[in-house]
């Protein structure tokens, strides 16, 4: 099998909390729904110190927040406040418009703590654009849990070795949490056709190929793919559907026009999002 590799790319979020970046990357801006991939810490943040994402808009897709360590609170303008931990899922419809905010939380603020997670965004389909806004949240112990000799799964979103999660996708998606024994296998079977495979810890080989920690194997489409641990590992399973057509990326807004996203710039840039109760911060559309 030939496999597409993407390297991380470290970005800055700000006071010093950085990201690896995997997609939007070039030659593959989406993997199915995916169009934005972050992965985050693990990092350990002094008493007093924590994550302080401010209020920010977006449209036309949903968020997907995965933790492995440590907490956050998401809070948005829909009136939403939701503690995440590990083995958790929030997924947040942007759909026509949203604003939230994830810090972290007053308990682990006031003690320092670790956080370790991923930050994903799913494309919605045309048909769902303009969609509602809504938040789900879902606690580890409703998620499938797939269990085989050597590995252990949890189906996160979508459907996925004969296996459906509870959040609420828009289109055929899956998206799983992978924990690997040395010397564990896995078949991915081809039940979607756009695929990826990201090592979060622990290098993986597939097909014989070794995919290097913190890089993301895009495979290809409608094959069966052997991934194998080379030590202790664990990855994410992601893909789906090929979307319908082409989407623009523009700070914290996806769609499938410009003038969408122009439309959703100049209402933040005049204030008339929903603001998060309690937040008053504001930021600054950037410069173009």
């Amino acid at each position: 099998m030939t496999l597409t590799i993407l390297n991380p790319h470290r970005r800055d979020l700000g006071g010093g909390f950085e990201v690896l970046r995997l997609l939007p990357a070039f030659p593959m801006k989406m993997v199915g729904p995916f169009i934005f991939f972050d992965h985050f810490g693990p990092v350990a943040f002094a008493k007093g110190q924590g994550i302080d994402v401010r209020p920010h808009p977006h449209i036309g897709l949903a968020t997907v927040t995965y933790l492995f360590e440590g907490a956050q609170m998401h809070r948005d303008s829909l009136g939403t406040i939701q503690r995440i931990e590990p083995g958790d899922v929030n997924w947040m419809t942007a759909g026509s418009g949203i604003v939230h905010s994830e810090r972290t939380d007053d308990k682990e603020r006031t003690a320092g703590h670790r956080v370790h997670g991923l930050q994903t965004w799913v494309a919605l389909p045309k048909a769902h654009e303009q969609t509602e806004p809504s938040f789900s949240h879902h606690a580890k112990s409703s998620l499938p849990e797939i269990a085989l000799p050597g590995v252990t799964m949890r189906l996160i979103a979508g459907t996925a070795f004969g296996r459906r999660a509870p959040t609420p996708t828009f289109s055929p998606i899956f998206y799983v949490a992978v924990e690997m024994d040395a010397g564990a296998t896995l078949e991915l079977p081809p039940e979607h056709e756009e695929r990826a495979v990201y090592a979060v810890e622990g290098a993986v080989r597939i097909d014989g190929t070794e995919l290097p920690v913190r890089h993301m194997a895009v495979l290809e489409p409608w094959t069966t793919a052997r991934i194998e641990a080379v030590g202790a590992a664990r990855c994410m399973l992601l893909g789906g559907a090929k979307m319908d057509g082409d989407r623009l990326i523009w700070w914290n807004f996806v769609a499938s026009s410009r003038a969408r996203i122009d439309a959703a710039s100049e209402r933040w840039r005049a204030q008339r999002f929903a603001a998060v109760p309690g937040e008053t911060e504001f930021i600054p559309l950037p410069e173009r």
